[in-house]
């Protein structure tokens, strides 16, 4: 009798563990202004841009610090400014930072929280100004897309419903495994709306939007035959990034 009782609880708990988790998630559900997709977010720009400025240095400098050129900071930093100026990015509350990284063996880019992005030497020595608008266009577009931030509150909601599974029916690890499995999808969807948002801004800056084909291709020949299947990354294909870009190519200069 006790043990049933005992049971009987947890599953109440359980239950208000996991109700909690929906009604915080869509408690937070907003429209990002920017891409007019509904988003589940729990911090403000303020706060994205805080994280993005706090955490800047050390990413820096686990790729080495800056790369101790100014005259190429420079040139990065003029095509960065020119997307931005010339996109809906100048109307977001964001501060943009670009950071040429001394890695010259890892091929990346990546943007943080509140708009400070980054590329490496590795990735910056194979481009032209062209590609270059390119890749920068498309961490730009994960600040205004805002995907850190939802990544951030995705992780906290799943890790509250695995919570709450666990004390109602010792399920934990299976709704692990199916939020770890939505966070995979979603990051690959994250990339192309970035993509996407890539193309638009080099667009309307003025720079050859097929040159981010190229960039797909650099980016698969780097990768090597043993590059991750897609299902298990967090990056679409490139073979399947292209043809979305070819999409986004034909849909925004047909405006």
């Amino acid at each position: 009798m006790r043990s049933r009782g005992s049971w009987k609880i947890r599953i109440f708990i359980g239950l208000a563990i996991v109700a909690f988790a929906y009604f915080q998630k869509c408690s937070n559900t907003e429209q990002n202004p920017y891409t007019g997709r509904e988003q589940h977010i729990n911090m403000s720009a303020d706060q994205e841009i805080a994280i993005g400025l706090q955490s800047a240095p050390e990413m820096a400098q686990q790729h080495g610090g800056l790369y101790p050129d100014e005259r190429l900071q420079a040139f990065v930093d003029a095509v960065g400014n020119k997307l931005v100026n010339n996109s809906i990015a100048r109307e977001t509350p964001y501060k943009y930072d670009f950071h040429l990284l001394a890695d010259d063996r890892t091929i990346n880019a990546f943007a943080l929280p509140g708009g400070q992005c980054f590329i490496t030497y590795a990735l910056f020595s194979k481009l032209n100004e062209s590609q270059l608008a390119g890749v920068l266009g498309h961490e730009i577009g994960h600040v205004i897309g805002r995907h850190s931030a939802e990544r951030i509150a995705d992780s906290n909601f799943w890790q509250t419903l695995t919570m709450g599974a666990s004390v109602g029916g010792d399920m934990g690890g299976l709704v692990q495994g199916i939020g770890q499995n939505k966070l995979l999808t979603n990051g690959r969807d994250d990339e192309l709306e970035s993509d996407e948002l890539g193309v638009l801004f080099m667009i309307q800056s003025g720079y050859d939007p097929y040159q981010m084909i190229e960039v797909m291709k650099i980016l698969k020949a780097a990768a090597g035959p043993n590059r991750v299947p897609e299902f298990q990354s967090t990056h679409p294909d490139p073979e399947n990034r292209i043809e979305k870009i070819k999409e986004a190519i034909v849909k925004f200069q047909g405006r």
